[in-house]
C-alpha cells in the first residue's frame, strides 16, 4: 500500500513543536523591551528555518512553522477577527495530570462589534513558511467554534447579535473569506484546531455548556453547521482537517471520553478531508466510533503522546493501527502524534530531543506499515 501524495500524510503531524530556549529567551526580552519587534522576528525566523530543516531531515512530508510566533495556538488568532476584544474576565480552565490539578487562567473574549475578517490572519507567517519549506507548509488555526466555545452566549453583545443565527452566520464568513485569502498564498493544507468537539465527549462538559445557557446534548451538531458553512466554498486543491484535542497545556487535560457522543454527526457530516484524532490512552475510549468514517475520508490515528518523553514500541503501535483497521479500512488510517508538542508557549513536559526520537518514530513505523 502506497503513501499519500497528498495530505493528510501517512506520517503527519499536528503542529506545535517546543520552543527552543533561545527563542524563550528573546520572548522575554520582548516584553521587558528590552529587544525590538523586529529583532524577536529575526530569532523566530531562524528557529523556524531550523524547525522545517529538522522535520524535513526527519521525513515529515508536512511541515509547520511549530506555532513559534504564537502563545497560545487559539487566542493569537482569534484576537485578530474584527469585532472581537480582549477581556480580563479571566476563565479558570482546570486541567489534570497524574500528579492532580492544574489551572490556567487565559485572558477571555469578548465579541464587541459584527464579526468581520479585517487581514488575512497568520498570512505573513505562512508566507515565511512556504518560503523556507520544501515539503508541503501547513498552517494550523483555532476553529470557528472555538470562537463561542469558552464564554457561549454571555461572551457575545446581546445588543449586536440579538439572535445567535446572524452570529453563527458572520463567523462562518469571516473563516470562509481567511480560507480564500490563505488560498490566494498558496496554502494548500489547512487545519482546524478544534477542543470543543472532543470536551462534548464528556458529560461533565455538555453540563457546563448548557449552564452557559447553550445546549450540550446538541452542541456538536450547531458547530458542525458552522464549520461546515465556513468550508462551503472551499478554493480548489486546498485539504483541510480538523484536529480535535481533550487540552493540551504542560502535560495536562481538561475532557476525558470517547468519541461517541459526537461520532455518527462528526464523522458522517463534518465537510472536512480528515480527522486528526487523540488516541494516546484510555481516556480517548475505543475505535468503535470509527465505523461512522465514510469512504474518502482520512483518519489521523494519534497514538503517540505528546504529554510524555518515553518512547512508545513500534509494535504497539502497529497492533493499534490493526486493531483500528477493524473499523475504518488501513488505507484511510495514518499516524501522528496525538497533540502538538507546545499548544501554549509554556510546552508540554519532555525534551527537543524526546520530541525528534517521536517524530522520527512515526515517520519510521508509517513506512513499515505502509511503504
Amino acid at each position: 500500500m502506497a503513501a499519500t501524495s497528498k495530505p493528510p500524510f501517512r506520517a503527519d503531524h499536528v503542529g506545535s513543536l517546543l520552543r527552543p530556549p533561545e527563542l524563550l529567551r528573546a520572548r522575554d526580552a520582548r516584553m521587558t523591551g528590552s529587544i525590538t519587534a523586529e529583532e524577536l522576528r529575526a530569532v523566530e525566523d531562524k528557529a523556524i528555518r531550523d524547525a522545517v530543516k529538522m522535520q524535513e531531515d526527519i521525513g515529515l512530508q508536512a511541515v509547520t512553522d511549530g506555532e513559534f510566533r504564537r502563545a497560545s495556538w487559539h487566542m493569537d488568532y482569534l484576537y485578530q477577527v474584527g469585532g472581537v476584544t480582549k477581556t480580563q474576565d479571566n476563565l479558570k480552565v482546570q486541567f489534570r495530570n497524574e500528579q492532580g490539578v492544574i489551572e490556567f487562567t487565559p485572558a477571555a473574549l469578548r465579541v464587541t462589534a459584527r464579526l468581520k475578517l479585517e487581514k488575512c490572519i497568520f498570512g505573513d507567517d505562512f508566507a515565511f513558511l512556504k518560503s523556507v519549506a520544501k515539503a508541503t507548509p501547513k498552517l494550523t488555526i483555532p476553529s470557528p467554534s472555538m470562537m463561542h466555545y469558552r464564554g457561549g452566549r454571555a461572551a457575545i453583545d446581546a445588543a449586536i447579535y440579538p439572535e445567535m443565527e446572524a452570529f453563527w452566520s458572520d463567523l462562518g464568513k469571516v473563516y470562509a473569506a481567511e480560507l480564500a485569502a490563505l488560498a490566494k498564498l498558496g496554502c494548500t493544507y489547512l487545519q482546524l484546531d478544534d477542543t470543543s468537539l472532543a470536551y462534548l465527549n464528556d458529560p461533565a462538559q455538555r453540563a457546563h455548556i448548557t449552564e452557559l445557557g447553550g445546549d450540550g446534548e446538541q452542541q456538536h451538531l450547531t458547530y458542525i453547521r458552522l464549520i461546515n458553512a465556513a468550508l462551503a466554498d472551499k478554493p480548489a486543491g486546498v485539504t483541510v482537517c480538523t484536529h480535535m484535542c481533550r487540552g493540551n497545556f504542560r502535560s495536562s487535560w481538561v475532557a476525558s471520553g470517547g468519541y461517541d457522543h459526537v461520532a455518527e454527526a462528526l464523522f458522517g457530516q463534518l465537510a472536512v478531508d480528515g480527522f486528526f484524532l487523540e488516541y494516546d490512552d484510555a481516556r480517548s475510549g475505543g475505535f468503535a466510533p470509527l465505523r461512522f468514517v465514510p469512504k474518502g475520508k482520512m483518519v489521523v490515528l494519534g497514538l503517540v503522546t505528546t504529554k510524555k518523553g518515553a518512547l512508545e514500541k513500534k509494535d504497539d503501535l502497529k497492533r493499534r493501527i490493526e486493531e483500528a483497521s477493524k473499523y475504518v479500512p488501513l488505507e484511510q488510517i495514518c499516524l501522528s502524534p496525538q497533540c502538538g508538542f507546545s499548544s501554549t508557549v509554556d510546552g508540554n513536559a519532555l525534551t527537543l530531543d524526546e520530541q525528534i526520537a517521536k517524530l522520527r518514530l512515526i515517520v519510521d513505523t508509517a513506512r513499515e506499515v505502509w511503504g
